[in-house]
């Protein structure tokens, strides 16, 4: 379903309209909008990543440290259809106590499993001052990424691998509400993965909610530089249960909530944001590591 008509004049619609589809909006940092990108350009986002989890109930205090990075380059194909594709690195570090005591380290790096997926805006509402978008999506995940890294204690695990060396496919839907003063996104995703060297990692299902605000300036003008915006956002993510040679590994899985506040600098051209993830509710599966936070910094540029 598509409704447009035209919006009506002032200095909310000219500002609104100087930072058109092709120009930098804000958006979340956590996962997708549903707002569109123009007609043949071009989005490139990269984000620098920090994942900290030692909250271990285990006589070996695990202790994980992933560093990395990830690069998402979009196009616009129509002014309704973006196709995107993402490629990460990831250098992944496991300390653990082995039953003699002796403190061990296990590690990774490398190119991580590439993404690619289409967005189509199957429903747009413009309003005077206001607009609403709702965009189906769907991917699939390649095993671009090394899934048979060795170290000298032999195969790394599977988890700590930089590839899956899975074909998994993915999809959901996003929904963006825009005004001039803030922005509501929400998406509902769903991945399902398939099995590789005898381990499958198990289905994830996420519900993401973002809100940003716009906290300077507070008054609008026609010789606006930039904006920033406080960013909150809210991560529920539930997975089923790893499987180890078709047997479910009970130490795995289970149900994460995230609160994840932020900032945002935006640009007519390119932005700057970083946001922090903090676990608020951990339901997981046995001795499953539990996280202890997740740092986000990066940037995102219009051409």
């Amino acid at each position: 379903m598509k409704y447009s008509r035209p919006l009506a004049p002032g200095l909310l619609l000219t500002v609104m309209a100087a930072l058109g589809p092709q120009e930098a909006m804000a958006a979340p940092e956590t996962f997708n909008t549903a707002l569109p990108v123009g007609t043949g350009d071009f989005v490139l986002r990269g984000q620098l990543l920090i994942i900290e989890a030692s909250d271990d109930p285990t006589p070996e205090n695990r202790d994980l440290d992933v560093r990395g990075g990830v690069s998402v380059l979009g196009y616009g194909v129509t002014s309704d259809v973006a196709v995107f594709a993402m490629l990460p690195y990831l250098d992944k570090e496991l300390r653990l106590t082995l039953p003699d005591g002796q403190r061990i380290k296990r590690r990774s790096s490398g190119l991580g499993d590439a993404q690619f997926f289409v967005r189509y805006t199957a429903i747009q509402i413009d309003r005077p001052g206001a607009n609403f978008r709702i965009a189906p999506f769907a991917g699939i995940k390649l095993p671009t990424g090394e899934d048979k890294d060795a170290d000298r204690f032999g195969l790394v695990p599977q988890p700590l691998q930089p590839g899956s060396g899975s074909w998994d496919v993915f999809g959901g839907v996003v929904a963006t509400y825009q005004t001039l003063d803030y922005q509501i996104d929400a998406q509902l995703s769903h991945k399902a993965n398939s099995k590789a060297n005898g381990f499958k990692f198990g289905d994830t299902t996420s519900l993401d909610t973002s809100l940003q605000y716009r906290l300077l300036p507070r008054e609008l003008g026609s010789d606006v530089p930039g904006f920033l915006y406080g960013v909150i956002e809210a991560n529920l993510v539930h997975q089923g249960k790893n499987e180890i040679d078709g047997i479910d590994d009970a130490n795995s899985g289970g149900t994460k909530l995230f609160l994840s506040p932020g900032l945002q600098y935006v640009t007519r051209r390119w932005i700057i944001e970083a946001i922090v993830q903090l676990p608020l509710v951990q339901d997981l599966g046995g001795t499953a590591l539990k996280d202890d936070y997740t740092l986000r910094a990066g940037f995102r540029v219009n051409f």
